[in-house]
């Protein structure tokens, strides 16, 4: 789902590009690549690989710490309550939910159970 909203943030860069802001396009593609690293990411936490499992709490986390500066920070961020759904509360909940016990075990024997 996260993926789903970088890829369209992406894409809605692409006008203001041909509208004669050309900064814009390095923007559009940064969010294409993220959006397709969190694809990859989705795909890893499904097999349960481990170092998928790292690398998106290390992800959601950075997502949550620069959200968290952009709603301090009085630069003129969106703070509705779309905004703070999708840039707030999806990786809080994402990051809560690989990050408990259960989890941390799901992925540690699913690695012991391909290995034995």
């Amino acid at each position: 789902m996260q993926s789903t909203f970088w890829f369209s943030a992406g894409l809605s860069a692409f006008p203001f590009a041909m509208a004669g802001e050309p900064w814009m396009v390095a923007l559009g593609i940064a969010s294409w690549v993220l959006a397709g690293l969190a694809c990859l990411l989705a795909i890893g936490l499904v097999r349960r690989a481990r170092r998928s499992r790292q690398w998106t709490l290390a992800l959601e986390g950075t997502c949550l710490v620069g959200s968290a500066l952009l709603l301090l920070i009085p630069i003129g961020a969106n703070r509705g309550p779309v905004s703070l759904m999708v840039n707030i509360v999806l990786p809080f909940a994402v990051f809560a939910l690989l990050r408990g016990k259960k989890m941390r075990a799901a992925f540690s024997s699913a690695r012991a159970s391909a290995r034995g």
